[in-house]
């Protein structure tokens, strides 16, 4: 692994604060199963070890290999990694969770490292996997999707007007050249099918993030999740989730919002209610000071919430 790629955590002391909520501010020991749905590099998981006493277990939870490897560097018992997506977080024994963190963003050392094929900056492989051992790289999957499908996931997960356009091109440069295996054929394509682009924005950046959520399952994975924290949550045990865009924290707010609220049962009118199995404890985001040092930290947004 390079080490020349570094990662600065985001909202780092705001995710953990909000799963420690009688310590905030003070590094008081916690013996509760926490677990990081998505290791990274490490800055949360290793901010949470600080913060449990002896008894206190940290499970985190990585699809990217990289990931894994930089957690083997942390010696500590308390700790353990799997090589998993936090989608597999209901493997988990029910009611065992004192504290559950999923940072949404992608790494920076994904970004930034040419070979992982995330970025439009950076001439690479167009390949986008989080976990590089299994699945299809997003080269793959545009050598064979048409063009329906292709303006479908730009539409859909990048919220792309030109979508229509951009998989016209895409599937014009793939009958005339072949296959696009490169971020910056990609790119290129892009560019010159989107006409108008928002003022400092890449023209590729929306059919990136689209390409890069269809490719990872991104929101089907989250969904997934936050199900099963409903089942691996303690009473009382806090969950906090930090959104990149609007497609996840639409996700994470409606989910709140749905189980933060008691269900009437219209068909038997006079029977108690189901209660709420969530409480909502608002939504945070990360301050100038750290958007100022951090400029990939100005889109997040930290929601939490408890377990009732």
């Amino acid at each position: 692994m390079d080490e020349a790629w570094t990662h600065t955590t985001v909202m780092l002391k705001e995710a953990v604060d909000a799963l420690f909520p009688d310590m905030a501010g003070a590094p008081a020991p916690g013996d509760g199963t926490y677990v990081d749905g998505t290791f990274g590099r490490g800055g949360h998981s290793r901010a949470i070890l600080a913060r449990l006493g002896p008894q206190g277990r940290l499970i985190a939870f990585d699809k990217d290999a990289e990931a894994v490897a930089e957690a083997a560097r942390i010696q500590d018992a308390r700790f353990s990694i799997r090589h998993q997506g936090f989608k597999d977080l209901g493997e988990l024994p029910p009611a065992s969770v004192s504290g559950l963190l999923l940072d949404l963003g992608i790494s920076s050392p994904q970004i930034d490292n040419p070979a992982r094929g995330f970025s439009f900056r950076f001439e690479g492989p167009l390949d986008m996997r989080m976990d590089t051992t299994r699945g299809e790289s997003v080269a793959e999957w545009l050598a064979t999707a048409d063009q329906q499908q292709i303006a479908e996931v730009i539409r859909d997960y990048g919220e792309e007007r030109f979508a229509v356009q951009i998989a016209k091109a895409i599937v014009a440069r793939r009958q005339e050249r072949g296959p696009i295996s490169t971020t910056t054929e990609l790119a290129g394509i892009v560019a010159g099918a989107v006409k108008t682009r928002e003022p400092g924005q890449n023209p590729a950046t929306r059919t990136f993030q689209a390409l890069r959520i269809f490719i990872n399952a991104e929101l089907e994975e989250l969904q997934q999740a936050l199900e099963a924290s409903l089942v691996v949550l303690k009473p009382q045990g806090r969950l906090a989730v930090i959104s990149f865009h609007s497609l996840e924290d639409r996700i994470v707010k409606q989910f709140i919002a749905k189980h933060s609220r008691e269900v009437y049962d219209r068909r038997a009118p006079f029977a108690a209610p189901k209660a709420m199995e969530l409480k909502s404890l608002g939504r945070v985001k990360p301050s100038q000071a750290e958007v100022d040092g951090n400029p990939r930290a100005r889109s997040a947004i930290l929601r939490v919430a408890e377990r009732t």
